[in-house]
């Protein structure tokens, strides 16, 4: 059994935890905590923020590192797939890092009893869920990326 063999479904793993934990959060939680009124809002993310770590972090690292070590010692198509799907996944993280888990950590400091008077000016709900959009799509094109290389590393097989 070959490094590619092994390391590809690992990867494939990785990456379809990460995207459906990204996906189901696009398709339940962020619809809910869309419309809560911002003290409830701020209970439920309290709440929903801390179920996914260090998990989705760890399967978004795993893909990432997985992909890049992919993209060297695959050849073929699936170099280049594993290495557009390094790309998608280092985004999803570089968006996590830089605009969602930011505004996560502001929301944890705040008091849903006694929100800011202006919390309406400065609700992040809008903001967060535009970059977590894109990052349920980012990683979900990285998964389809990594699931063709799979394919193909299947039917050559």
């Amino acid at each position: 059994m070959t490094v590619l063999a092994v390391l590809l479904p690992v990867v494939v793993l990785a990456n379809g935890l990460a995207a459906g934990v990204l996906m189901g959060t696009q398709l339940g939680g962020w619809p809910l905590l869309a419309e809560l009124p911002a003290d409830r809002y701020v209970h439920a993310h309290a709440f929903f923020a801390t179920r996914y770590d260090p998990f989705m972090p760890v399967c978004l690292l795993v893909t990432v590192l997985g992909d890049a070590a992919l993209a060297v010692l695959a050849g073929g198509p699936a170099r280049v797939l594993t290495a557009v799907a390094a790309v998608l996944a280092a985004a999803t993280v570089l968006i996590s890092l830089t605009k969602n888990v930011p505004i996560n950590r502001w929301v944890r400091t705040l008091d849903p009893d006694h929100l800011p008077a202006d919390f309406d000016r400065h609700d992040p709900r809008p903001h967060w869920g535009v970059w977590n959009t894109l990052r349920a799509a980012l990683t979900t094109l990285a998964l389809m990326a990594n699931c063709i290389a799979l394919g193909g590393l299947v039917a050559a097989a």
